[in-house]
């Protein structure tokens, strides 16, 4: 936890330094309001989306679900997709009337000289266009509301289902991918259902149709035509979809490095400008592009072929019923309105075969943004709510490890994010990005060239390849958990961080846990919230085992501190209220709005909030970059006091602040933590001393265990730490003085 400055250095300095910085202003700008209002006033009415988000899911902890698929979507609107078939088959059908019609006109019209038939010909044929118009604007319609509905539940469900992972999941998926599982996955499954499932369908429903009139209109025609031309375009057709297949899953697995590399680098801008690697970055994201762009140039080539091929055999196809179809004329055998109506048919029967390249294209493109869907979907949660879990009433805060053992799972962890390349470190912009290019990546034989320059003048330079930095990262600060990155082989039993560990926290105690990085101090605290379940033991809590109740009444009851809090999009008041499911984002709460207050002017932000121009209701930047760190770490205490939980657990609160702030601080968490049990990861002793009792972590257990004075004297590691400590803060008051 970084704070800077105390409530003297807060308000203006922060807003000035992001203006400095070139930070967008968060709020609508006063030249622009008027034009705001204007869109605001003709927005129509959105009511509220009914949700139904449960805790519960299929499948075996950690495990996989059944794959989900395209039947999966279409299924709850099977009614709508009836209808849309149906549409589907009657505009073919009576689009497949036009070369009869053709036939009819020459025959028994122009070559009889009979001008009646010939007009209503040419009548049924305008009335045939225009029901095949009426037919498919109808089915358009109705195809974009089933894509639409389909797309808006997949997202929900996708997103649901985020929510749902989880945490030791998240050590491993990269932000990125993560993202263009929402984006551009989605997006070539919404083009797949809109469009090109749907054009499949008619271009296979019309080769299957003109094949039958085929038949019927000449039989040994056609079977001269399937037997000459049918054999080897099947055989392209099949090495089409083969090449397609695996090039279209491959630049889905392009996309999403990219998207990755860009997400890190964006998240890291201000590490990357301070440790100048802007062109090591910037190298390395020309290769990850370089990657996606061979991908698709590699498919290109394929689609290159197939097209070109398939229109040739086509125009073979035409000639060759040409020369058969005009000596059959010749002999009388065959009428020339049959001869030109077939040949009508074949080039409908090539017609879509030659638009298979595009259509199936599409298709693949949209099959393979469900299968990276349909991978993340069939991930389970390793940390899940039993079907009959019970509702957790309220508890006085009797915490109790019996036994508790824990190791990291990395094979959990990783599941579903196969194939992705390993996890970045968010923030520092210096590791790589995984994934080969599809035609054995020329590019990276040979040496990139690339300029970058700040103020874009200078010459091109040679960059070097950039290093690899795949370490994790806990968000409680202690490096112990996975380490995503990592390129060392992976033990089929990964170690334990935790060997049976036996605690009891008493109702309304502040508990201290203190020890080296690694100790295990944070592993405890997740295991409490239940970031994680123990591979052995079990936590309670006033009796009640953790997996026995249900995720929802647990975490209501918890309230969490982390070391780096993070700010939502939204106003201070909202991010202040966030813990508030039930009242959070209500409008009219006066006693919501009280609280707020009240928890605001509690830790010090009053002097902030006056000096901001919407005070509370003033709008934070992303991930609240326009607050300093003590801004950020205060308006978190905030949310944990109007959230008023009944047990609380801090990651050093206090670490690295001024005096003056700590001591705001400290007084505010005395009023925080009276009457409720407490749980605090102290880095430093003067916050493990204000505690009731304090555990020592090292080596995965308990090594002591009493209240500061016992430990002292007990003349173990604690007290060791203590001299330390005291030696330390010795020569600071000296330094002073």
């Amino acid at each position: 936890m970084v704070m800077v400055g105390g409530p003297g250095h807060m308000g203006p300095t922060a807003t000035q330094a992001s203006a400095a910085a070139g930070l967008p202003f968060a709020g609508v700008p006063t030249e622009m309001q008027e034009g705001a209002n204007k869109l605001l006033e003709a927005e129509p009415a959105h009511p509220e989306p009914d949700v139904d988000f449960d805790h519960v899911a299929g499948g075996a902890p950690g495990g996989r679900a059944r794959p989900f698929g395209l039947r999966d979507m279409l299924v709850p609107h099977s009614w709508s997709v009836g209808l849309a078939l149906l549409l589907l088959c009657l505009e073919t059908t009576a689009m497949q009337a036009v070369p009869v019609l053709f036939q009819q006109g020459i025959d028994r019209g122009i070559e009889a000289g009979d001008r009646f038939v010939l007009n209503m010909v040419v009548l049924i044929f305008l009335g045939v266009v225009a029901v095949s118009i009426l037919l498919s604007r109808l089915r358009q319609r109705l195809n974009g509301r089933i894509a639409e509905q389909v797309m808006f539940d997949l997202r929900l469900r996708l997103f649901s289902h985020y929510q749902r992972l989880s945490l030791d999941w998240y050590t491993t998926a990269k932000s990125g991918v993560l993202l263009s599982r929402m984006t551009s996955d989605m997006e070539y499954v919404a083009l797949l259902i809109n469009e090109g499932f749907v054009n499949l369908l008619i271009q296979v429903l019309t080769v299957c149709v003109v094949t039958v009139v085929l038949f019927i209109y000449n039989p040994v025609l056609a079977v001269i035509l399937l037997v000459g031309i049918v054999p080897p375009l099947v055989a392209l057709t099949l090495w089409f979809r083969a090449r397609s297949e695996a090039g279209y899953g491959e630049i889905r697995d392009r996309i999403a490095d990219v998207l990755a590399d860009l997400s890190e680098n964006l998240a890291g801008i201000r590490v990357i400008a301070a440790t100048g690697r802007r062109l090591e970055n910037a190298v390395r994201h020309r290769k990850v592009t370089a990657r996606f762009r061979d991908a698709n140039l590699s498919m290109s080539r394929v689609q290159a072929i197939y097209g070109p091929s398939t229109e040739a055999i086509g125009i073979a196809a035409q000639g060759l019923v040409l020369a058969i179809g005009g000596v059959m004329v010749v002999r009388g055998s065959l009428t020339v309105g049959e001869l030109g109506a077939f040949v009508l048919y074949v080039t409908r029967f090539f017609a879509p075969i030659q638009q298979l390249a595009q259509l199936y294209s599409t298709y693949q493109q949209g099959q393979s943004g469900l299968r990276k869907i349909s991978e993340v979907l069939a991930t389970q949660p390793t940390v899940r709510q039993h079907p009959d879990a019970a509702e957790l009433p309220p508890v006085s805060g009797h915490i109790r490890l019996e036994n508790v053992s824990f190791a990291y799972d990395d094979d959990a962890a990783t599941a579903g994010t196969a194939g992705e390349g390993s996890n970045s470190m968010a923030g520092d912009g210096s590791n790589s990005t995984a994934g080969d290019s599809v035609n054995g990546d020329a590019d990276e034989s040979r040496q990139m060239r690339v300029s970058f320059d700040p103020l874009g003048m200078g010459p091109s330079a040679n960059g070097e390849h950039a290093e690899r930095n795949g370490a994790g990262q806990s968000s409680f600060g202690d490096a112990e958990g996975v380490m995503a990155g990592s390129d060392e082989p992976l033990d089929d039993d990964p170690p334990e961080v935790l060997s049976e560990v036996s605690l009891e926290i008493r109702p309304g105690e502040t508990f201290a846990l203190v020890g080296p990085t690694g100790a295990g101090k944070s592993t405890i605290a997740k295991l409490i919230i239940r970031f994680y379940d123990p591979t052995d033991g079990r936590i309670t809590i006033d009796g009640w085992d953790l997996r026995d109740v249900t995720l929802s009444s647990l975490r209501n009851q918890l309230g969490v501190v982390p070391q780096e809090p993070f700010l939502f999009h939204g106003t201070i008041r909202d991010n202040v209220a966030f813990g508030l499911r039930d009242r959070a984002g209500s409008e009219g709460d006066t006693q919501l709005d009280a609280d707020i207050d009240a928890a605001l002017d509690l830790v010090g932000l009053r002097r902030l909030i006056d000096s901001l121009p919407e005070g509370a209701d003033t709008q934070v930047h992303e991930r609240g970059v326009s607050l300093s760190a003590g801004e950020r770490q205060l308006l978190a205490l905030a949310r944990a006091f109007v959230a008023r939980p009944r047990v609380i657990v801090l990651d050093e609160a206090t670490s690295s602040v001024d005096l003056s702030t700590e001591a705001e601080i400290e007084g505010a968490l005395d009023l925080l933590l009276e009457g409720r049990t407490a749980v605090l990861i102290a880095h430093r002793l003067a916050t493990a001393m204000r505690a009731d009792r304090i555990a020592v972590i090292d080596g995965g257990g308990v090594v002591e265990l009493g209240t500061h004075d016992e430990l002292v004297a007990l003349g173990g590691q604690y007290a060791e730490m203590y001299a330390t400590w005291m030696a330390h803060a010795g020569e600071g008051r000296r330094d002073e003085t």
